[in-house]
């Protein structure tokens, strides 16, 4: 029986990957670890305690708040802080940055970005969910409180990032830039072992991952691709198959085991995209590179995209780098 490696034993194993102070990593994914675990348990008994449904407000993107979005940001928020390497964060849920002002914090060299919830309108039908994170070096005057600069920096400066997503099973999945290890959680300790090392996404598959119920207000590159996945073709093991859970850490976990590509084109009604730059691209394009893969917004590189607003939101073709490159091919954003 080969030996089960920790989460905590494989970060402090691979310390020389990470580019600077190697203790800070650890305490900060370490802190991330445990408050997916305490979200984890609460989306376990979802179905027994009244922490499902909407708390009755909407979040900063309009959209309405359920009890668990509003319950895992305050879980990720208070781990964080009380670490002492963050200080802020910018939270999907929040309209601004928080900024962390005690002693511990004073110095600290860190910013997260966070989605705390993915997928939250899933929850009440008992759907995977997930969270996802980002983390930078602060490029503001250490001695001073955080700035707004500190969070619109390109993903090309991301010095970690990943998604945790509560499943059949918890998996924590991360890269800090030398490839992409995933963790499961083994309930029965609460511990997280090394279960999907070096993963890579396959250069090309059969999933093409879509809302296909906007497919009228797709611009008319997406629907071509889209007819053209439909297409019978051997030579190119054509039609692909549709899958989308409507979950995106759940749809880009399958496609980066699988092979797949997954599209958040423009539409009619959100003519720049709906998924957030900083909270959900940037991180997921880290990952898929990191494993392999390919992250646009139809014509450019995401994590070479300049931030201009908190809650900014792009176009996303994410997955196989084949499959991405095909469908830019077709022409796939507005002009």
């Amino acid at each position: 029986m080969s030996k089960l490696i920790t989460l905590e034993e494989f970060i402090i194993e691979r310390q020389h990957d990470f580019p600077f102070a190697t203790g800070e990593l650890s305490r900060l994914l370490s802190a991330i670890a445990l408050a997916s675990k305490v979200v984890n348990r609460e989306v376990n008994k979802a179905g027994l305690v009244d922490i499902t449904g909407a708390a009755g407000e909407e979040n900063v993107q309009g959209e309405e708040q359920q009890k668990l979005d509003v319950y895992a940001d305050d879980v990720f928020r208070i781990a964080l802080e009380a670490q002492g390497e963050v200080c802020g964060i910018a939270s999907e849920e929040q309209e601004d940055y928080v900024q962390f002002n005690s002693d511990l914090n004073s110095d600290s060299k860190y910013v997260v970005m966070i989605d705390p919830l993915d997928g939250s309108s899933n929850i009440d039908v008992n759907v995977s969910i997930g969270t996802i994170f980002s983390i930078y070096r602060r490029v503001s005057d250490a001695n001073g409180p955080v700035q707004l600069e500190d969070f619109l920096q390109k993903g090309d400066q991301q010095v970690a990032a990943g998604y945790v997503l509560y499943g059949s099973s918890a998996m924590l999945v991360y890269t800090t830039g030398n490839g992409v290890n995933g963790f499961t959680l083994d309930p029965s300790i609460g511990s997280f072992y090394l279960s999907h090392p070096n993963t890579q996404i396959p250069k090309s598959g059969k999933i093409y991952s879509v809302n296909q119920g906007n497919f009228h207000t797709f611009p008319q590159g997406v629907k071509d691709y889209i007819s053209w996945c439909q297409e019978s073709d051997k030579e190119s093991n054509r039609p692909y198959s549709a899958r989308y859970i409507g979950s995106l850490v759940a749809d880009f976990h399958r496609n980066m085991l699988k092979g797949g590509i997954y599209m958040y084109p423009s539409t009619a009604k959100a003519p720049n995209g709906k998924l957030r730059l900083l909270y959900e691209c940037n991180p997921l394009a880290f990952l898929a590179e990191q494993a392999g893969g390919t992250a646009t917004n139809g014509k450019q590189r995401i994590m070479e995209l300049q931030p201009t607003e908190l809650h900014q939101r792009v176009p996303l073709f994410i997955g196989s780098s084949e499959m991405v490159a095909k469908a830019e091919s077709f022409g796939v954003v507005n002009n």
